[in-house]
């Protein structure tokens, strides 16, 4: 077996591997990371295929921002009773409430409240309570309760009102972005088991008891899959409103016809502007939870809803062992452009079979098959690269790969290790940003050859500096640097360093700018921002160019100080975090005057920063 024969027999055992793990993990859901991904290619998906028309099973009967303007907010108990009592009347088939009522009341409302439920089969809303860790119960596979979460507590209604409607809860599983995915149909308490209320108002309206089994739930004939842990995935129809919506004032005043809301389901909770009871959703980031609980409802009836069961998951698996391998294999028989087109034609088939199953309400994994794939297929390559350049020499490879890196400082670093960030790190660091104020207008006015001269003489001072305090540039655009001090590793007295080099780079700076004779005249001034704090270090670029960086909330906040410090007419603006690493008595910063802390807001962020400002000389 040559050498090359051997490497595609191990990549091809190794993608198989690779994807049969994840797809193992997918199975039950512990594949955290990929579940982010996959929220994206969700939300991608839906947006693509658009909205569509809801079935006709359901209405919302809002209490919104009219309704309480006109009767108070939240709704007192007597309001709540006769709104009931309204709807009621116009013949519906189910009333549920998405509405917490878990605290006595008025006697006299409460007692209207438990008379107008007890007019039509009802729901009302419980929630139950979850630590961060959740338990789930410990039984055989057979068992459909076994992976469903036991809540600390449950938040249930009045005895009054329970004892005269059914109870359901309206907890929901939501993303990282909190995006409603799942309905949990079953919710656990320490000594109670309850349904969902979708799952409730469903089997009123239908007038069967559903029944469980092992990924699936059963309402008469209706067989409904569920994802693990009894589930129901959520697919919306479109934005707020596209679920027939009504006016709870308008109900109260009697200007609903009957046939709006006739033997359906009506669900009656809150739409209030700032009520707090919204989800962003692919059409709307303010869904009101009223309308996802309606949208359970519409699938447990019409049966519309995706399915995301065990057989999807083991089909996803599959995928995962798969295209790996079909990809690898492709890569391995020909690198040329006929195999990279039939490399994109076949994610592209794949992709567009994934679409197309999403839209038919099968949902497929997309992250899973990407995971397993890029991998697979970038390792594969990047060793068939390895191999064919594995004759080139040392001191070439060591010549190319300084030439390709623009970050003075780490020269000698990188000739030892040239695989240095070729994977991006996380750690902490100091960020020092320098500017020239004024230079564009200086580019207008004077020449090339006085302004290669200027930047020329503005480089050479940075350099300086930053190689004197042990930092390095890793990005010079003309008229300004960034200079990053924890590099190549992180070091107590980063912060120090980088206060002192801004210190010494002010210092420096004024005379410089006094002695330019190209600058004579010229409102040529300089702003400097310091911070510290995590950074991803990195490798940018690929090819016959690279550029070592940071990037983070770190590097964008010392980028903003820099405008703090033109607006605040000092030279130098430091983070209080810098200034705390540093040490306010450090020697350098007492050479001017400190003024601060300052609560700063900064562009493009929502938070605010404590600043200090440093002048050359004392105020």
């Amino acid at each position: 077996m040559t050498t090359r024969q051997f490497v595609i027999t191990v990549a091809l055992l190794l993608s198989a591997a690779w994807g049969g793990f994840l797809g193992y993990l997918n199975l039950d859901s512990n594949t955290g990371f990929l579940e982010r991904i996959e929220a994206s290619f969700t939300d991608l998906r839906s947006t693509v295929i658009g909205t569509r028309e809801p079935p006709p099973v359901v209405s919302i009967v809002a209490i919104d921002d009219r309704t309480a303007v006109e009767n108070g907010y939240p709704l007192s108990r007597a309001s709540l009773a006769r709104l009931v009592a309204a709807v009621n009347a116009l013949r519906p088939k189910v009333v549920a409430l998405d509405l917490l009522l878990v605290d006595p009341g008025p006697e006299e409302g409460d007692a209207a409240l438990v008379a107008a439920l007890q007019q039509v089969p009802s729901v009302i809303a419980a929630a139950g309570v979850f630590p961060e860790s959740m338990e789930t119960a410990s039984s055989d596979g057979d068992d459909p309760l076994a992976a469903i979460p036991i809540a600390s507590e449950m938040l249930l209604p009045l005895r009054r009102f329970s004892d005269v409607a059914a109870t359901g809860v309206v907890n929901v599983t939501t993303d990282e972005t909190g995006i409603p995915r799942f309905i949990p149909l079953i919710s656990r308490g320490s000594d109670r088991v309850d349904a969902s209320l979708p799952l409730r108002a469903a089997s009123l309206a239908l007038g069967i008891n559903p029944a469980f089994e092992p990924d699936e739930v059963t309402l008469g004939d209706r067989h409904l899959p569920t994802d693990n842990g009894q589930r129901l995935p959520l697919t919306f129809y479109g934005p707020r409103g596209t679920i027939p919506t009504f006016s709870a004032a308008d109900v109260l005043h009697g200007k609903l016809p009957p046939e709006a809301i006739k033997d359906g389901i009506v669900v009656i909770g809150s739409t209030v502007t700032g009520g707090g009871d919204v989800f962003p959703t692919p059409f709307d980031p303010v869904l009101p939870g009223v309308e996802v609980m309606s949208t359970a409802i519409a699938h447990l009836i019409a049966g519309d809803g995706i399915i995301r069961d065990r057989n999807v998951r083991l089909v996803d698996a599959l995928v995962a062992v798969v295209l790996p391998l079909l990809l690898v294999g492709l890569l391995a028989w020909r690198r040329s452009a006929i195999g990279y087109a039939i490399i994109a034609a076949v994610t592209l088939v794949w992709a567009a079979l994934n679409v197309a199953a999403f839209a038919h309400g099968y949902w497929f994994s997309a992250a899973l098959p990407i995971a397993a794939a890029l991998p697979s297929v970038l390792l594969f390559g990047a060793t068939e690269l390895w191999i064919d350049r594995r004759k080139a020499s040392h001191f070439a490879a060591q010549s190319d790969l300084l030439q390709r890196i623009e970050a003075p400082g780490l020269g000698e670093w990188l000739a030892r290790d040239p695989d240095f960030l070729a994977e991006p790190v996380r750690q902490d660091a100091a960020v020092v940003f320098i500017d020239l104020s004024g230079f564009t207008g200086l580019s207008e006015a004077i020449g090339a050859t006085d302004i290669r001269e200027v930047l020329s003489g503005f480089f050479e001072l940075v350099d300086e500096e930053a190689r004197f305090h042990g930092g390095a540039i890793t990005s010079f655009m003309g008229d300004g640097a960034m200079i990053l001090f924890g590099l190549p590793k992180p070091a107590a007295d980063d912060a120090a360093r980088a206060a002192a080099c801004a210190v010494r780079l002010c210092e420096r700076m004024r005379p410089w700018i006094a002695d330019q004779a190209g600058l004579n005249g010229r409102e040529i001034g300089f702003k400097i921002g310091a911070h510290c704090g995590p950074i991803v270090a990195s490798r940018l670029g690929t090819g016959s160019r690279q550029q070592i960086t940071a990037t983070g909330d770190t590097v964008n906040v010392a980028s903003r100080l820099m405008e703090v410090a033109a607006a605040q007419g000092a030279e130098l603006a430091l983070s209080s975090a810098l200034v705390n690493a540093a040490g306010p008595e450090s020697s350098p910063l007492q050479s001017g005057h400190l003024e601060g802390p300052l609560e700063t807001p900064i562009r493009g962020r929502t938070e605010s920063v404590a600043v200090w400002l440093w002048h050359g000389h004392p105020l």
